[in-house]
């Protein structure tokens, strides 16, 4: 049997993916807002956000027989028990950047803004782009994920209890340091139940183990990497995930006007924020991080672009010791990493 062209397996790919219909769903609180585009036109409707909902959902998308690939935002915690729930009922599910959906409305020059309308968007965003599947973290992942969304939610309260305390009056004051006093005693329990979640899982300790061995990553910062990293088999390099991270550069420029470079952020802005003190960290103690800056500054690049360079590195690192299921390696040079 002859093999398929490449020309041909990309037609047959093309018209496998026409035949599928594609649910946009938009997430609220307490409401699920849908609209799947099948070939024989939009249909729309609404459910609640509770598995009651999530099972009057799969029963009406029963009654259609093609296949059907779900796409949502990427909106904390609403989304994943439907996205769950449909994923377990064998749906391809992809979860997407907020900013993605934003972009492509002005694209297509949407003007309208209701629930049903931004359904509709979702779904042909899906159609056309073909967003990266989902998958479920496993038991340990999600019990981290919960862990670090909480350590992350009591850090701004802390922060805002400082500033509170730094400008209370005296009679006040006392309960604005009992809080913080507070505070601090919680994200350190928290921080305790994160050690011993991932010290009982031999692979996270060991991914733990070789995130680490990079100056400038301590333990917090490599736990709460690992429980927001998409499955590393989904992507094709470090340079994906920096764009995942949003942390590539991004250039405007129009005519002979050039603007400057910034970090993209059109990403992950909890992975963003968890690699800031680091990259401020690898700035004091990594050699690679070190060498990075120093040429970055010889070319009068400002402070916050070395730190944003930074981050993409210690991103390529991070990618690097995980695909390779290796300690970091300091006389191991990757071009690409420091690019």
């Amino acid at each position: 049997m002859v093999p398929l062209t490449f020309i041909a397996q990309k037609l047959i790919k093309t018209m496998t993916i026409m035949n599928w219909s594609h649910l946009g769903i938009d997430v609220s609180k307490h409401k699920l807002d849908v609209a799947l585009l099948t070939p024989q036109g939009v249909h729309t409707k609404a459910f609640d956000n509770t598995p009651t909902g999530w099972r009057a959902l799969h029963r009406w998308l029963a009654g259609f027989t093609d296949p059907i690939r779900v796409c949502l935002e990427a909106t904390g915690i609403y989304g994943l028990g439907v996205a769950r729930f449909l994923h377990q009922h064998q749906k391809t599910v992809s979860i997407v950047n907020p900013l993605m959906i934003h972009h492509f409305a002005r694209t297509a020059l949407s003007r309208n803004k209701t629930d049903q309308h931004d359904a509709e968007l979702i779904a042909r965003f899906s159609q056309h782009y073909q967003p990266r599947l989902w998958q479920p973290p496993g038991p340990a992942q999600e019990q981290l994920q919960a862990l670090v969304r909480a350590r992350e939610q009591l850090l701004d309260s802390r922060v805002l209890a400082q500033q509170h305390l730094e400008s209370a009056a005296p009679t006040v004051a006392k309960f604005f340091r009992l809080q913080f006093r507070q505070l601090n005693r919680q994200i350190q329990k928290i921080e305790q139940e994160i050690q011993c979640v991932w010290k009982k899982q031999p692979a996270l300790a060991q991914a733990v183990q070789w995130l680490t061995s990079i100056p400038g990553v301590g333990e917090i910062t490599a736990v709460t990497v690992l429980a927001i990293l998409p499955p590393l088999d989904q992507l094709e390099s470090a340079r994906q995930l920096a764009a995942f991270a949003g942390v590539t550069p991004s250039q405007k420029q129009s005519g002979s006007k050039t603007g400057k470079t910034r970090m993209s952020k059109l990403g992950h802005s909890r992975l963003r924020r968890a690699l800031y003190f680091p990259a401020l960290a690898a700035l004091r103690c990594n050699p690679r991080a070190q060498t990075l800056a120093q040429r970055l500054k010889q070319k009068g690049k400002s402070k916050m672009v070395i730190v944003g360079a930074v981050m993409r590195l210690l991103i390529h690192l991070i990618f690097g010791v995980l695909k390779n299921r290796a300690s970091f390696d300091p006389n191991y040079l990757n071009g690409h990493a420091a690019a």
